[in-house]
């Protein structure tokens, strides 16, 4: 069971998506907030796998609210749900903790497999959104990743889960892991959404 809360100001949006949620076996939506300040009070309560947040709320920002929820709970997913697609708000939100990014009118099935892809270890972005993010791509020459860690980096930015990596390189979830472990390494950084990050700042990936 994925337990996820919903962080959302427009009332109707908030309660389709715990409709949704709701309705479909393996999920569970547990809180729903209209603001960051009572989320972050309230997912201390109730810690659920998978945030939905979005970004334009009342109040403190969806992207400052990453921030804190991730200093007090850094286990959690925290997925965007956004009518922003803007470069400048993708990074910030990769920077700040998120996960991944979905425009608001990603459909209903394709939302609830990014929460699941979220809560196994991907990186789930809308297709334009993540379309955009690999156009602002460039391999820095003198890259400390071997070419198998760039191209393993290169789908991870692109949203792709383990499995997927697996699949598309034609090698073991394990391996894609040992990969991950040591691109985590020579990055300094300590989770996906940090590595997803720093080769979006530093262009570490293929284009």
């Amino acid at each position: 069971m994925i337990e996820v809360s919903i962080v959302e100001d427009d009332d109707e949006i908030r309660e389709s998506l715990a409709i949704l949620i709701n309705g479909t076996q393996g999920y569970r939506c547990i809180s729903t907030f209209c603001d960051c300040e009572k989320a972050i009070a309230g997912l201390e309560r109730d810690v659920p796998d998978v945030v939905l947040m979005d970004i334009g709320l009342p109040g403190m920002s969806g992207i400052e609210g990453i921030r804190k929820i991730k200093t007090t709970l850094p286990e959690i997913d925290i997925l965007m749900l956004t009518v922003h697609a803007d470069s400048r708000r993708v990074f910030k939100a990769l920077c700040a903790g998120a996960c991944g990014y979905l425009t608001k009118d990603t459909q209903p099935a394709k939302l609830l497999e990014a929460i699941k892809e979220a809560h196994d270890g991907g990186a789930p972005m809308s297709t334009q959104i993540a379309r955009m993010v690999v156009n602002s791509f460039k391999t820095i020459p003198h890259s400390e990743l071997t070419q198998r860690e760039t191209e393993v980096l290169t789908h991870l930015c692109r949203g792709k889960s383990y499995k997927m990596i697996a699949e598309t390189l034609f090698i073991s979830e394990e391996t894609v892991r040992r990969h991950i472990k040591n691109i985590y390494k020579k990055l300094e950084v300590g989770s996906k959404s940090e590595a997803v990050a720093k080769a979006l700042k530093e262009r570490l990936v293929y284009t």
